[in-house]
């Protein structure tokens, strides 16, 4: 499959997977198919409201993989709880107390087919295609938590969108990151630590990965603090833009 956009949309209909097209959005049945079929029903854009573009069963997130020094340390990975994983537009809320929290703009890579103990030769086999994330993290509670948990944890931490890119070279992509219309240095996949298919092979050396499962290959560029009324856009070269607001945590929203 390449050069698609695969978007997750809240209609008048339900919830459905559609590929992203001039005139709206077409509904398709099966986004992990090996070959996608519309079914004929075309949303128009101003009747869907873009979701999380999968509902994973498992997020990992890589760390110390943002350059060249994290090479000399092990690999090593963390989990996110699915309860972080929200979309496009949606609030990250934050609770009071805690400290620095940080925005940090990642390449998501969303698995297609059950992927266990990959090599480097058949990784890429294994990758549906790509979408952006926002980790949202605390510093402070990092700092007195080697586990990462409360960290990493909070409800609606894992903004992921707008939609999946397929078809691209997850190894050299431009990743951006703005607050509140203040641009962060630049960076890009090919200055991790390590290559988007090394994660892939550490990972699942571990752990055994689903379709629609999402694994977070690090930031590579600056993060940057986020307050309640800040708005965070995320960008990557090709996928497109993620862009969320922060509120406090007692405010309404939703979680997708």
């Amino acid at each position: 499959m390449t050069g698609r956009r695969i978007a997750r949309i809240a209609h008048p209909g339900g919830v459905h997977h559609a590929t992203v097209e001039p005139d709206g959005y077409a509904l398709i049945a099966d986004p992990f198919a090996k070959h996608l079929r519309h079914n004929g029903i075309v949303v128009p854009t101003r009747d869907a409201r873009l979701l999380a573009p999968v509902a994973p069963r498992t997020v990992v997130g890589m760390a110390h993989n943002t350059g060249p020094t994290d090479r000399q340390l092990p690999p090593q990975a963390f989990l996110k709880p699915v309860t972080t994983v929200t979309g496009p537009g949606a609030p990250i809320p934050l609770p009071t107390g805690i400290g620095r929290v940080d925005a940090e703009a990642e390449l998501a890579v969303v698995i297609g087919c059950t992927a266990t103990r990959l090599t480097l030769s058949n990784a890429a086999e294994h990758i549906l295609g790509v979408t952006i994330a926002n980790d949202v993290t605390a510093r402070d509670l990092q700092q007195s938590d080697p586990l990462w948990f409360a960290a990493k944890s909070f409800d609606a931490w894992t903004p992921l969108g707008p939609w999946i890119a397929t078809g691209l070279d997850p190894d050299d992509l431009a990743i951006g990151l703005q607050v509140d219309d203040v641009d962060l240095q630049a960076a890009g996949t090919a200055d991790l630590a390590r290559s988007v298919l090394e994660c892939l092979v550490y990972v699942t050396s571990v752990l055994t990965l689903h379709p629609g499962d999402v694994v977070l290959t690090g930031a590579p560029g600056a993060s940057a603090a986020i307050t309640v009324g800040s708005t965070v856009v995320a960008a990557i070269a090709g996928v497109g833009e993620l862009q969320n607001p922060v509120t406090a945590t007692d405010d309404q929203r939703e979680v997708a």
